[in-house]
């Protein structure tokens, strides 16, 4: 594949409708590119979660090492992307105004599970 077009910090764009390389996909697999990360936007867009309770793991002996992780890593960073509001002070979750530029992916994903090879990955 070659490239004839740069981006401003010189990183080859390729072909006009290369969807891969729009700017906006390193944040989605930024996003995605966590386990936990992942369950909150899925359970998000099916509506089964509305504050960080919903997401805690409970009975667990890394549960305190899991919600520190959460409440400092994942929450922030899925906030900061805009693909959820998260109120730090009374806990709760929604989605954010990005949303929808990750739930058509988060879709594509679910919708099509069954046609990938057996035990992927």
């Amino acid at each position: 594949m070659s490239y004839n077009r740069r981006s401003p910090s010189n990183v080859p764009t390729g072909p006009p409708n290369d969807i891969l390389l729009r700017p906006g996909v390193d944040r989605i697999f930024d996003s995605l590119g966590n386990r936990r990360r992942r369950l909150i936007l899925l359970l998000l867009k099916r509506g089964m979660i509305e504050t960080e309770a919903d997401v805690m793991v409970r009975g667990d002996s890394e549960a305190e090492r899991v919600r520190t992780h959460l409440l400092h890593n994942d929450l922030p960073k899925l906030a900061e992307s805009g693909y959820v509001e998260w109120d730090r002070e009374t806990g709760e979750i929604s989605r954010g105004p990005r949303f929808d530029e990750i739930e058509p992916l988060l879709e594509l994903i679910e919708e099509h599970a069954d046609e990938l090879p057996p035990g992927w990955p």
